[in-house]
This record gives structure tokens, C-alpha cells and sequence, in this order.
């Protein structure tokens, strides 16, 4: 082959590859987004909730986690109210402002939100951002966020702390449940990847391994390290759930496919049915992202029939084992 052709099939190469190879990071803007989220959300508070910036150092002991609180604008006193673990969505992903009305709401309903930015999380730097352990030390940072609010909330009642996830976040909500059966009082996990093998096959062996694990932390593909695997894959834990939980996906999802989904609500419905809630949508508007679908100029929910379903469930579970609208559980009962 005549050099000019060589020069040409490498071109050629660069190009088709280029789509499928990542861009470095531009961490400097990233810090600049954030900066820019913390602003939005200090003013979605105004006239609806606290809203506080903290850092507290994970449990794992490495690393020092970046964390949202909000609070309702008027506070019962020591253990006035129950609280939410909020964990965001997506491996790289922060507190999205697609949040702000639910969380609006959940403070007045009278709960307590912290929203971990548990490493790996864009906006806090490259460090923290190749800090990156999916399923494992995350598990750790959103799981130290329940200890924060009963060691610096004193307002926050210890027996009433629930968690709540979707997608990626709902994967760690599911790890933090099993791995701690009896921390949190209750658990929703909305459209949660459950099975790495079933979905590294699905969408490419390679390609979500280099996603999910670029540091190699898992030591090697699924074939070699399978116990690894099988430990950050909700599904196999099931029977370590000791807590009410509640799990809501949909048939339309192009991200966690319905094929890895159905897998941890069958296992629900079979092995767990006096404590798991599991609700099967057929094909709402938005897919993956259904119930969290608002617009970004108000703030305003979509408002479509589903996502009114969805949140009417979720609020219901969770005012149910979390009781918001009572300073002690015991004075409903009275």
C-alpha cells in the first residue's frame, strides 16, 4: 500500500473511532456549572426551604463528600421531622436542578433532604472526579449522609431516615439497603440498574466497563471477576432487604432496559412481597427519565398522567413509613 493510502486509511480509522472515543474532561468549566447549580438552588429556596452547602468526611475515610441539606423554613425542634438520603442520578452526574419542585415539596411535607455528591460526581474536580467507584466506596459516601443528619441535625429524628434514588442513584440506593438492612426506616429506588451482567452484555462488554470502572477498580471484566460484579448488582441481594421498599420502572426505557429492570421486580414479587411495592409503567412520555421531567424556565413538573401516578405513589409510601406531618410517629397513633 502506497503511503498516501496509509495516510488515508488512518485518517479513515481516526474518524470512525473518534465518535466512541471520550473527551477529556473539562474540569474547569465543570467547577464553573457548579458554581453556577449552588447559585440556582440557594434561590429556589427562597420563601420554600433552607438550603445549606456542606462537606462531611465519608466513611470510607479518603475523601471529604460535597452535600446539599434543605430544611423546612419553620423547624419542629430535636426530632421534629423525618429525612431523605436524596441520591442523584447518572455515573457522572450532581444535584440537577430537575429536582428542585420535589424537593420544594418534600420540605413542605416536613421532611429533611440531604443530597450526597458522592465521589465521582462532576463539579468538584478531577481528583474527585477519578475517585470513581461504581457500587462500592460510593455506596459508602451516600450511606454517611444518614449518620451526618442523626450526629449534626439534632432536629432530624433518627428512626424516621428513608433513601431515595433513580437510575444510577437508585442502584446505590438499593447497595446502601442490603449492605445496611436496618439503617433507614424505608427505601424507593425509581428506574434502578439492578444487574451488571445482564447489562454490560446488553449494551457491550468493553464499552460500560471503561464507563462504569476506568480505574480498573474491579480488576477485569465480568468473565474474570464475577464475585466483584455480583456484589455491586442489587438483584443477587434481595434476600437482604429487611425494610419496606419501594421500586418503579417502566417498559419505554431506552437506558435501563425493562430486560434488567423486570429481573429485581420478579425477584421482588417473589422472595420479598410483604415488603417491597414494585409499579410497572407501559410507555410514558420520557422514558428513563418519566417522572423527573419538568421545565427549566418554572420549574413545573410535566404534569403528564404518569409522573402524577408516579409521585403519588412515591409520597404516599414513603408519608406512610416516614410520617412528615408529626413531631414523634407515636402522637398519629393517639
Amino acid at each position: 500500500m502506497s503511503a498516501p493510502a496509509v495516510r488515508a486509511a488512518a485518517t479513515l480509522l481516526v474518524a470512525l473511532l473518534a465518535p466512541f472515543q471520550q473527551r477529556a474532561p473539562d474540569f474547569a468549566r465543570q467547577l464553573e456549572q457548579q458554581a453556577d447549580t449552588d447559585k440556582t438552588w440557594r434561590a429556589a429556596g427562597d420563601g420554600y426551604m433552607q438550603v445549606e452547602k456542606i462537606t462531611y468526611r465519608s466513611k470510607a475515610g479518603d475523601i471529604d463528600i460535597p452535600a446539599f441539606v434543605f430544611q423546612p423554613l419553620k423547624l419542629r425542634g430535636a426530632k421534629g421531622h423525618p429525612a431523605i438520603v436524596w441520591v442523584h442520578e447518572n455515573i457522572r452526574g450532581h444535584l440537577y436542578e430537575h429536582y428542585i419542585p420535589y424537593i420544594r415539596e418534600a420540605t413542605a411535607k416536613g421532611y429533611i433532604v440531604i443530597a450526597p455528591e458522592y465521589r465521582g460526581s462532576i463539579g468538584y474536580g478531577k481528583a474527585f472526579y477519578d475517585a470513581i467507584d461504581y457500587g462500592g466506596l460510593e455506596v459508602d459516601d451516600v450511606v454517611t449522609a444518614a449518620e451526618v443528619l442523626k450526629t449534626k441535625y439534632p432536629q432530624v429524628d433518627p428512626a424516621r431516615i428513608g433513601i431515595m434514588g433513580w437510575s444510577h442513584g437508585g442502584m446505590i440506593t438499593l447497595l446502601s439497603i442490603f449492605r445496611n438492612p436496618t439503617l433507614f426506616k424505608s427505601a424507593v429506588a425509581m428506574v434502578p440498574v439492578t444487574n451488571l451482567f445482564q447489562r454490560l452484555a446488553y449494551k457491550g462488554v468493553e464499552r460500560q466497563h471503561e464507563l462504569i470502572d476506568p480505574a480498573n477498580r474491579y480488576g477485569g471484566l465480568p468473565a474474570e471477576r464475577r464475585d466483584v460484579y455480583k456484589d455491586r448488582s442489587p438483584v443477587y441481594s434481595v434476600d437482604r432487604l429487611q425494610i419496606p421498599l419501594y421500586v418503579g420502572v417502566t417498559k419505554n426505557d431506552e437506558d435501563v432496559n425493562i430486560e434488567e429492570d423486570m429481573q429485581l421486580v420478579d425477584a421482588l414479587r417473589a422472595r420479598k412481597p410483604a415488603l417491597a411495592e414494585t409499579t410497572v409503567y407501559d410507555n410514558p412520555p420520557g422514558g428513563h427519565t418519566f417522572d423527573r421531567r419538568v421545565d427549566p424556565k418554572t420549574w413545573q413538573p410535566e404534569n403528564t398522567r404518569e409522573q402524577r401516578d408516579s409521585w403519588n405513589r412515591v409520597w404516599t409510601f414513603l408519608d406512610w413509613h416516614l410520617d412528615p406531618f408529626h413531631a414523634d410517629m407515636r402522637s398519629s397513633t393517639k
